[in-house]
């Protein structure tokens, strides 16, 4: 996946929750790398960011059909293919198991897994028309496989590991096709949603002792985008959280 002086054209990247965090940062290091961007989240068009001759704005939940078509279409009209996929936007929030609702799940899995769904079927679709591979890539979590007591994410955490198992069903699925399908898995990031929570709380939670920054989760995933030979990897970005007690 990495954008030359020799390709004919500059690949074009889908970034999904992008107005802010660790997508307006993967959104800023794939302009600066050469790549064009379809940039969405619910509120984009708020966002710092303004089009330009690489950079596309949709606005929507990518929780609906309808915003991924739009974001599809976006791409191909815009810069006529579609070459790879972060799938940034997530919803996340805590509660005791027993205090999630409906609405709780509908909102969760709406977001994380509907919206990962919708827009990378469309993705693999037109990959497999230009016969030239792609990346997909997801954000989940440390606390898949590491539960933190006292962290209670279980309802959560249902949808972050269906995104790991999805992950690696369709990178088997799609290898020959050169399709290639990885996850990034945080652990405390510094980022607006914990922007209430305070810093040694948030250190507590990592066994280095240590926030990451959004910074760290771009190198990831622009890593993943761009190794060629690396599929169905769930790559930890957490200080060693999901690695044991600490």
């Amino acid at each position: 996946m990495k954008s030359s002086g020799m390709d004919p054209k500059p690949k074009t990247m889908i970034v999904t929750g992008a107005s802010q965090g660790i997508g307006a940062g993967v959104t800023k290091a794939f302009i600066e790398r050469g790549y064009n961007v379809v940039a969405n989240s619910l509120n984009i068009t708020k966002s710092a960011f303004e089009p330009t001759e690489r950079l596309a704005l949709v606005e929507g939940n990518i929780g609906e059909a309808s915003t991924a078509q739009k974001i599809a279409a976006a791409a191909m009209n815009t810069f006529g293919s579609i070459d790879g996929v972060v799938n940034n936007a997530g919803v996340f929030f805590t509660k005791p198991f027993t205090d999630y609702t409906a609405r709780d799940f509908e909102l969760l899995s709406g977001t994380n897994l509907q919206g990962f769904i919708y827009i990378t079927q469309l993705a693999v679709k037109q990959m497999l028309a230009q016969n030239r591979g792609g990346s997909v890539t997801c954000i989940t979590s440390a606390m898949v496989e590491h539960p933190i007591a006292g962290v209670n994410a279980s309802i959560p955490m249902i949808t972050k590991g269906g995104l790991e198992a999805i992950t690696r069903s369709l990178a088997m699925e799609y290898a020959k096709e050169g399709i290639r399908f990885n996850a990034v898995a945080p652990g405390v990031v510094d980022t607006p949603m914990h922007v209430n929570a305070s810093k040694e709380s948030l250190r507590s939670l990592s066994p280095m002792g240590a926030i990451s920054d959004v910074d760290d989760i771009v190198e990831a995933i622009v890593y993943l985008t761009e190794a060629r030979h690396v599929t169905g990897e769930v790559l930890h970005v957490d200080a060693g959280m999901h690695n044991g007690k600490w």
